[in-house]
């Protein structure tokens, strides 16, 4: 990396890096608003922090050290996402910590709420479909008897004195869908684009509001208790308070200061009702982190974190109950799930127990997960089985897609070029093909041709659906796929329809998902299908840098043109400083990038040069004002989080009743009134998450002093490669830099999904 210089106007000499913008970032799922913090919260934020439940960040949550979720970042949810724990039993005990953003939403379901509750109807649909094929759902038969029964069995099996066998439901994988040559399609009508359910009915928040007030909670929660329990909600949480518990953002010890009043001297620490509510909250909370299941021992320790007596026994009534799913098909090592970018091609675990060696771990899960983890390798294995086999000339790639129903293609920001030429190639030949990404930032950098993944989804942007509810189809690229939680991507494969080419592409070293799921690492490593490595490397001081990130290496490079510029700062404010007089001057001065085309990039939201306090600086600097629209001014930059997972960039143009009014790259967008306090905040400064598939002119990425034990490799690869000219370092963090690029890589996530396509397609061989 390029010598420190004060900022870009200063030579560029070649030295060599001592740390640099990195860490994990806060979980941003929720993403908690930073326009109620700056301009007093509001009255329904200032009744939710003095009641208790605060409202999860998420897509997200911050895994590994630091605030990160699963392998990326746990940008609170940017995208709504997690952030906060790391992988296996590391990730519950962070699952017990406050969220750094507080202020759950009153009302009626938020839209990421509600395209979850769609995607739960979605699920069930899914589920049924294969019911009416006569097979159970594989491999997540869930244990049935009594409490002392199915604790001997999960003893038994975890001890390898019995066989999984003789206590889990789990049959062989029946063949599915014979390919189109053999017989007619059989792919079941997709489901059609999620919808906003309705409010709830006025008299149901108005009976859960009384039960609210009568046992010290905010009323403001009623809303979002309705639209979470249903008609009975008032009458559900007189009789199990801690129901309490599945509303985003409350936490147990308010849960449990809720019952206290509601039930007085019959409320205990070893309630029933109240370990199968921390059970299923602990889940909640790890799949913000980028788990879809955890091993029972990592849920012991966590419920016994939470004071309850007999974990195990809590465990069981849990799973007796129904609230949760017992697996035992293998899990991922975490030298698997945490697959170095530079390691061999297929290395990782098979997630299969050695023949003489300990059984596979015992998982738990939500039926959520499970079903979407289920559904999208049944979609991939289908269409796997239904390649062509059609030889078609070009380059690699494109006779890879030819030939093969999935195809899977890594590389850095020069490979997408590659990945679009596919969909020519296709096009060429007289077939209906798209190219989507995760972004509206990265469909502007492809042109109109391309679509969103979620404007694909909604049916917004792409093809029309056929009479079965399939897209209309026959090769599909996919860019950024590392980006795809299971959920989304159960959703894209269940929509394609038999014999249409899957190309899914990305860099392998970037953050993951914010939400549930390492989709892409997962089909990786199952070496199902063809995998191409692109040759095409990024080019120039930025490129070379991030590529020996990618290694383990943070090297010098040459940087004449002020390409890569190092800024020593000694403290946080000294960093809010040097960030602030980058954007506002020195970037635009002596690289002429307007301070538009630049984009902070923080490694958590909190802290003393986190983006609050960043934006917070940069706002006084460059659009001062009173906040008079909730926080916001006309002009402001914000990241506003319209679902889980996704981040929308843009800028205020005005206010009114029905809500915030934003110029962002996909056109005018507004912001309802009741959502402006939890999904938006300012943007002139965001995570790495929530910069994840988006690139910028110029980069500032800011790595201050305390941020040490947040960084890691993934994140470094992720911020420093946002950059298109230019990359400033903000740094402060000494030698904690180079070490996470050398020695930490992006904390593992525990899924099923590797182990699911593996037995999958092996049955049908």
């Amino acid at each position: 990396m390029p010598s420190r210089g004060t900022d870009p106007d200063a030579p560029a000499a070649a030295g060599s890096p001592e740390g640099g913008p990195e860490a994990a970032e806060a979980p941003e799922a929720a993403q908690p608003a930073e326009a109620a913090e700056a301009a007093g919260a509001g009255e329904a934020a200032k009744t939710a922090a003095a009641a208790g439940p605060e409202a999860a960040e998420p897509q997200a949550g911050a895994s590994g050290s630091g605030q990160q979720t699963g392998d990326s970042e746990s940008e609170a949810s940017e995208d709504g996402r997690p952030a906060a724990g790391e992988a296996g039993s590391g990730a519950v005990r962070e699952a017990g910590a406050e969220d750094e953003e507080t202020g759950p939403e009153a009302g009626a379901p938020s839209e990421a709420e509600a395209e979850l509750a769609a995607q739960r109807e979605l699920r069930a649909r899914i589920e049924e479909r294969k019911a009416a094929k006569g097979g159970p759902v594989d491999s997540g038969g869930k244990l049935s008897g009594t409490a002392a029964e199915l604790l001997a069995a999960v003893r038994a099996v975890e001890s390898g004195e019995k066989s999984p066998t003789e206590f889990f439901d789990s049959p062989a994988f029946p063949p599915r869908r014979p390919s189109p040559a053999a017989a007619p399609s059989a792919r079941p009508r997709a489901a059609e684009a999620p919808r906003r359910p309705p409010s709830p009915d006025p008299l149901t928040v108005r009976g859960a509001a009384a039960v609210l007030a009568e046992g010290g909670a905010p009323e403001t929660l009623a809303g979002q208790v309705a639209g979470v329990l249903g008609e009975r909600s008032a009458q559900l949480l007189r009789e199990d308070p801690w129901r309490l518990l599945s509303v985003p953002g409350v936490r147990p010890e308010q849960a449990d200061a809720f019952a206290r009043a509601l039930l007085g001297a019959e409320c205990g620490p070893g309630d029933r009702r109240r370990a199968v509510a921390l059970v299923s909250w602990l889940l909640e909370r790890a799949a913000l982190q980028g788990h879809t299941a955890l091993e029972t021992s990592a849920v012991r320790d966590a419920l016994a974190g939470q004071s309850v007596p007999s974990p195990e026994e809590a465990l069981q009534q849990a799973v007796a109950e129904g609230a949760v799913l017992v697996f035992q098909d293998g899990l991922e090592d975490e030298a698997g799930a945490a697959e170095e970018p530079g390691a061999p091609e297929g290395a990782g675990a098979s997630g299969e127990a050695e023949p003489d060696g300990p059984p596979a771990p015992v998982l738990l899960g939500l039926d959520r997960y499970a079903l979407a983890e289920e559904s999208l390798a049944d979609g991939l294995a289908r269409l796997i089985r239904t390649g062509h086999g059609e030889v078609w000339e070009g380059p690699e790639l494109v006779r890879a897609v030819g030939a093969h129903g999935v195809v899977l293609h890594t590389g850095g920001e020069a490979a997408r070029a590659e990945a679009v030429a596919v969909a020519q190639a296709a096009r060429e030949r007289g077939l209906r093909a798209a190219v989507a990404v995760h972004s509206e930032n990265g469909r502007r950098r492809l042109g109109s041709e391309a679509v969103t993944m979620a404007g694909l989804l909604s049916g917004e942007q792409g093809p029309a659906r056929d009479d079965e509810g399939g897209f209309a189809l026959d090769v599909l690229a996919v860019l950024d796929a590392p980006q795809l939680d299971v959920e989304t991507a159960a959703m894209l494969v269940e929509s394609l329809p038999d014999g249409c080419r899957l190309l899914l592409s990305g860099d392998p070293a970037v953050l993951g998902s914010a939400g549930a799921g390492r989709v892409f690492q997962d089909v990786l490593t199952a070496e199902v299908c063809p995998r191409i490595a692109s040759r095409t490397p990024d080019p120039g001081p930025i490129g070379e840098l991030v590529s020996g990130i990618g290694a383990g290496e943070l090297n010098e490079v040459a940087a004449p043109g002020r390409e890569v510029v190092i800024v020593p700062v000694h403290d946080a404010g000294e960093a809010v400083h040097r960030t602030v007089q980058l954007v506002a001057d020195s970037v635009p001065r002596a690289l002429g990038v307007p301070t538009e085309d630049t984009q902070v990039i923080a490694v958590a939201h909190g802290g003393a040069a986190g983006t609050r306090a960043l934006n917070a600086a940069l706002k006084q600097r460059l659009n001062p004002g009173p906040g008079r629209f909730g926080g916001f001014d006309a002009g402001d930059r914000v990241a506003y989080a319209p679902a889980p997972g996704r981040t929308v960039l843009g800028t205020v143009v005005s206010a009114d009743a029905e809500g915030m009014r934003l110029e962002c790259e996909s056109g005018r967008v507004t912001v309802p009134r009741e959502r402006v306090g939890s999904a938006l905040r300012h943007g002139w400064a965001v995570t790495a998450h929530q910069a994840s598939a988006m690139r910028w002119a110029a980069v500032v990425a800011v790595v201050p002093g305390d941020a040490g034990a947040a960084l890691n490799r993934a994140w470094a690869y992720t911020a420093f490669s946002r950059g298109e000219r230019h990359l400033s370092v903000v740094h402060g963090a000494d030698k904690a830099l180079a070490e996470a690029v050398a020695s930490r890589s992006a904390p593992a996530r525990t899924t099923r999904l590797r182990g699911l396509l593996v037995q999958l397609l092996a049955a049908a061989e």
